[in-house]
């Protein structure tokens, strides 16, 4: 650490030490197993990746070539010979040994010991915290609860007064180009000078997606003196804020994390002002200034973020309904329309075709015949009761198919956990009453593994009508969080929808 630190608006740098026993060190590294523990120490331990997560040498590393590992050692009874993690000679050398660890059962402990009082000794840098933050999100793709904005221009509109205002062009086709180191220059002019942050680019590894992790201190140094635990400076560690940003390849969307503290969405509002609450915190703040940092003023090219009204922990689902793919506004039934996969040797049927029924073939038409009179030699056999069940079956499962197509199978992997739905529409009245209205307070929340899922499932068991019910519960909106107005639902509280 040098001995004077000066207050700075530049972001912090990669190669800053935090020092092993500081406790969030402890937490990120702990919640990964061993196999993912010892993955991501072979990735600091790359060739690419050793100028930002140099391990604890005996002596100093000068390259591979450096060290000649036939050499007799000159400090084997040096002060490392009692050290019950001796230093290895090399980073090769080091390399070699956690693959053998990788090889035999141990103790995620063990790992876990040897890397933060032994080869890390001096400190793990926000780079080795970030690779091993992300890790564990690759592990668990569910431990994030995203919520997807859509990128939306603005331009100049005249309001009743005759002021010139910016508002949202929503009938704009426009996506604004992204490029990761202005965005982050961008980003970081919009962030005040008592904030620091890290900002770590990784893309997803099975998702067209870019991850952007921005670890958030509250501190006006981006020094060691911001990550020292103990002291005056230990609550500006102990705050500190992880959010995460997915930005989908080729489409106008903006994936945010829910970030560890409690916070108000800035960016609830649909135009460009603070939404409400705790607006002024650090973390708000920061996400405030996306719209800004995807903006290009010298251009007069200028962007909001709307909320969509889609909220989940499944990725995956972000990126089928507000993603790259033809399912963005083809949900439920009108999914059939936008599989990808059929019809790759056939014409693609859309909405727009007239489809007129081809006459069978002879030999289809024998075999239907064929078909029918087993089917009616069965019905025969079996009690009336009986085939009036089964019909309804059948029936049932037809309409759940007509309803969502391909669309809420409970193992796609593409499931929401939560849905939040207010009725705003007034109660019906008698013929008396016409004058008068009542708007009760309704509110339905479906909550499950996979909430559209379960509604088709309860479909095909005839508990629920599927051909009263009406389009907003097969998921075709593509929304979690909305209101429903005459029959249709809509985002709630200015969510943009």
């Amino acid at each position: 650490m040098p001995r004077l630190s000066i207050p700075t608006t530049a972001r912090l740098p990669s190669s800053l030490r935090v020092d092993p026993t500081n406790p969030a060190v402890h937490k990120i590294l702990g919640r990964l197993s061993r196999p993912s523990l010892l993955s991501v120490v072979l990735d600091w331990l790359h060739e690419d990746n050793l100028h930002l997560a140099m391990p604890f040498l005996r002596r100093p590393y000068q390259g591979e070539d450096y060290y000649d590992e036939d050499e007799p050692s000159d400090d084997e009874d040096d002060e490392f010979a009692d050290d019950f993690y001796p230093p290895a000679r090399s980073p090769a050398a080091l390399r070699e040994l956690y693959i053998s660890l990788q090889a035999r059962k141990g103790s995620k402990r063990e790992v876990l010991d040897r890397i933060l009082d032994g080869d890390w000794r001096h400190g793990l840098t926000l780079y080795q915290l970030a690779m091993a933050d992300l890790q564990y999100m690759h592990d668990h793709p569910t431990s994030q609860r995203w919520a997807a904005y859509k990128v939306v221009p603005l331009k100049l509109q005249q309001d009743q007064d005759g002021e010139q205002q910016l508002k949202a062009d929503n009938e704009s086709l426009s996506i604004p180009r992204f490029h990761p180191s202005t965005f982050l220059r961008n980003l970081q002019a919009q962030v005040l000078p008592d904030v620091k942050a890290h900002y770590t680019f990784e893309p997803h590894r099975t998702l067209p997606v870019l991850l952007l992790r921005i670890f958030v201190i509250d501190s006006p140094y981006n020094t060691s003196l911001s990550l020292q635990h103990g002291g005056m400076s230990a609550t500006t560690f102990d705050s500190s804020r992880t959010i995460y940003i997915a930005f989908p390849h080729a489409a106008p969307y903006v994936y945010l994390s829910s970030p560890q503290a409690t916070t108000v969405d800035p960016i609830q509002k649909p135009g460009p002002g603070p939404g409400v609450g705790e607006s002024k915190s650090l973390v708000s703040l920061l996400l405030e200034g996306l719209p800004k940092a995807l903006s290009r003023p010298l251009q007069r090219q200028r962007v909001t973020l709307q909320s969509t009204g889609l909220i989940t922990r499944n990725l995956e689902e972000l990126v089928e309904r507000r993603g790259p793919g033809r399912t963005n506004f083809a949900g439920g039934g009108w999914s059939w329309y936008a599989d990808e996969m059929k019809g790759r040797d056939q014409k693609r049927e859309t909405p727009l075709d007239l489809v007129l029924p081809s006459p069978p073939d002879s030999e289809d038409v024998e075999g239907a015949d064929e078909q029918r009179e087993g089917r009616e030699k069965r019905i025969k056999i079996k009690a009336p009761l009986e085939e009036q069940e089964e019909e309804a079956r059948r029936r049932a499962k037809r309409v759940a198919q007509a309803r969502f197509g391909n669309t809420a199978k409970m193992r796609d992997g593409k499931g929401v956990e939560r849905v939040d739905v207010v009725i705003d529409d007034p109660f019906p009245q008698g013929d008396g009453d016409e004058n008068e209205e009542w708007r009760p307070k309704v509110r339905l929340t479906f909550h499950g593994p996979h909430v559209f899922a379960g509604i088709r499932q309860l479909i095909e068991c005839g508990i629920v009508d599927g051909e009263r019910m009406p389009g907003w519960m097969t998921g075709e909106e593509g929304v979690t969080i909305g209101a429903v107005r005459h029959g249709r639902i809509r985002g709630h509280k200015g969510s943009g929808v």
